[in-house]
């Protein structure tokens, strides 16, 4: 489906650009170039998964060399955890996309709503949550546990590691800018092995990956501004209120 018309193209070009934005101002963000190419474009569940993946190889690559240069990449504690999601995501990742060819259109649509209804609550949980004094990071066994269920999750429906990683994350006490941080370094695990494992079945469409991935790329950086710049909480609810409304269309639409 590389032929997508003119208003698919600007719409796929704007939910990149969205979610770049997404993913380094707030983390969950990576899910809307995966929803554009699901709900706009005729491609099966392993070529919307696939190309997905792709984009998130570049996105996680600058994502992680941004918060290297303003330095949350650079603390020991941030280290640790970002290698251990990392590492995890090398076991749980073919996982996934080994899953996802069992996986019928329908079901993808199920899945994929299930997890954009419950990255919003997970980001409303957050917003919610008293703020509370800081904590250590998770112990390396809670990390690697947690980075291989997302790792799976992402292999399936083809999102990067900071949707499901950074609430989780924040849930437990990490703060954000270090939870977006080691999310990153995670995101370029899992869109590496993904992609791998997805060309390898020749389930990616390139000139769609180009077309969501460039301006993708340009939100990233955007979205890495606003997280040091300016207060997201705005940003977040309208998040939240996105991934709400599209979490049922996506569970009916396959």
């Amino acid at each position: 489906m590389s032929g997508a018309s003119v208003p698919v193209s600007v719409a796929l070009g704007l939910l990149g650009l969205a979610g770049g934005i997404g993913i380094t101002a707030v983390g969950p963000g990576g899910v809307l170039p995966t929803i554009g190419l699901f709900a706009l474009t005729g491609l099966t569940p392993a070529q919307v998964a696939g190309t997905a993946l792709v984009t998130h190889v570049a996105t996680g690559v600058l994502a992680t060399a941004a918060y290297t240069r303003s330095g949350q990449l650079r603390d020991p504690g941030t280290r640790r955890t970002a290698l251990v999601l990392a590492v995890s995501a090398v076991a749980g990742t073919p996982l996934g996309v080994l899953v996802n060819s069992y996986v019928s259109e329908r079901m993808f649509g199920l899945v994929l709503g299930v997890f954009v209804a419950g990255v919003a609550g997970l980001v409303w949980f957050r917003e919610r949550r008293r703020p509370a004094a800081p904590r250590a990071h998770p112990s390396t066994a809670v990390v690697a546990g947690l980075g291989l269920a997302v790792a799976v999750a992402a292999g399936i429906v083809g999102i990067g590691g900071p949707m499901l990683t950074v609430p989780l994350l924040v849930a437990l006490g990490v703060p954000v800018l270090e939870s977006l941080a080691s999310a990153q370094a995670q995101s370029v695990v899992i869109a590496g092995v993904g992609t791998v494992g997805y060309v390898a079945q020749g389930a990616v469409d390139w000139p769609l990956a180009v077309l969501v991935g460039v301006p993708e790329l340009a939100g990233v950086l955007l979205g890495w501004r606003i997280a040091h710049a300016l207060p997201t909480r705005h940003l977040k609810y309208a998040l939240i209120a996105t991934l709400f409304a599209l979490a049922p269309y996506l569970a009916l639409h396959g």
